[in-house]
């Protein structure tokens, strides 16, 4: 009896883990970075992923709605992003990997908020590029 309940336990264990551990993949975006500029439309600092909107400018110049991706409210907060950080109406820059599909959304990686500070949004701590 004592083994089925340790084989059932490890069982349950890996049914928990590997559904969260494939949650985690990034195979959907580009791995090269891409910036896009545009203007805060919403910001959700939640958990599992945070989310921006913003209104960016396409090559002739009419708007589009793009969704970008960062970690999570926590890993947000460790770097000084409250839920006031940004506001809607805020021009920001985002360097960010695009959606492999070429549709209006990426994960980001820095951000550029109207104050001019730039963050990691991906949780990683990465410095900030010199050339941003």
């Amino acid at each position: 009896m004592r083994f089925s309940l340790l084989g059932a336990a490890a069982i349950c264990a890996v049914a928990v883990a590997l559904p969260a551990w494939a949650h985690h993949s990034h195979g959907n975006y580009v791995d090269t970075f891409m910036d896009v500029e545009g203007v805060v439309k919403e910001v959700h600092l939640v958990v599992p992923h945070s989310w921006i909107y913003l209104e960016v400018k396409d090559a002739i110049g009419e708007p589009q709605m793009w969704a970008l991706e960062a970690t999570n409210r926590t890993g947000l907060e460790r770097i000084g992003v409250t839920p006031d950080y940004l506001k809607v109406g805020d021009t920001v820059k985002a360097r960010c990997h695009r959606l492999r599909d070429g549709s209006n959304g990426c994960l980001l990686g820095f951000l550029k908020a109207k104050d001019g500070a730039v963050k990691d949004w991906d949780g990683n701590n990465a410095p900030p590029p010199t050339d941003f």
